[in-house]
């Protein structure tokens, strides 16, 4: 057995929809800017260039949702609701017509954000991390396993505030679909059994306060409720 100078904590996990079993969660990759219309409503150019990636610790997985902290150091935390896929087999430099080989199976996940500080490392040529990768800043829904079906191009995408409707979309939206996605990403990554992305958010996207209630949907695949504590 290995001598750890401390007891190593459990790797995080995402339950796996209709069994008892667990997704272990090995790495946690973002899309950015994979919708026209955030793209527009962030004042991006709208114009298709290829997807770019950052990540958020596996640790910030909060499964299947919950009570969720406001985060510290922000005054305009926001909420960008995502269809997660969960990559099952190992794949370097995979073509686009065998990504979906790759994918066990699909979620719904709330990529949460500090996006004043985003926007100040944005502005000042830093990296991202601050405003995406903080403790408890991806909820995810349990994970629907595709048992080598393919993976779902059309779906209503929806999320709500105290029971108001926030974004409302259909993943076929995507500027790139999951195959897509799951073929640029392993281009500039070995993706390993473990890994999820998340594939991006539609318009939308506004700011959440302590006691809100978040409730989410991914047509045919998962709901996820968190409430901002």
């Amino acid at each position: 057995m290995p001598d750890y100078v401390f007891e190593p904590g459990p790797r995080p996990t995402i339950p796996v929809q209709g069994t008892d079993k667990l997704f272990p969660v090995r790495r946690v990759y973002c899309v950015g800017r994979n919708y026209l219309d955030h793209i527009v409503e962030m004042g991006n150019d709208p114009n298709r260039e290829e997807p770019f990636f950052f990540q958020k610790p596996s640790d910030a997985i909060v499964p299947l949702g919950g009570k969720v902290p406001y985060p510290p150091l922000t005054k305009n935390f926001h909420h960008e609701v995502e269809y997660v896929l969960a990559i099952g087999k190992e794949g370097f430099e995979i073509p686009v017509a065998d990504a979906g080989s790759h994918v066990f199976g699909v979620a719904l996940g709330i990529d949460l954000t500090r996006r004043d500080l985003q926007f100040e490392a944005r502005d000042g040529g830093r990296p991202w991390e601050v405003g995406k990768a903080f403790d408890h800043a991806g909820p995810c829904s349990a994970i629907k396993p595709l048992n080598g079906g393919p993976v779902p191009k059309s779906a209503a995408i929806k999320l709500s505030v105290n029971g108001a409707v926030k974004q409302n979309g259909d993943i076929r939206m995507m500027i790139w679909n999951a195959d897509e996605i799951v073929a640029q990403l392993s281009r500039s990554y070995r993706l390993m059994p473990g890994d999820v992305i998340f594939t991006g958010t539609p318009a939308g996207v506004g700011p959440l306060q302590r006691g809100d209630k978040i409730d989410a949907s991914l047509e045919g695949i998962a709901e996820l409720h968190v409430e901002i504590v």
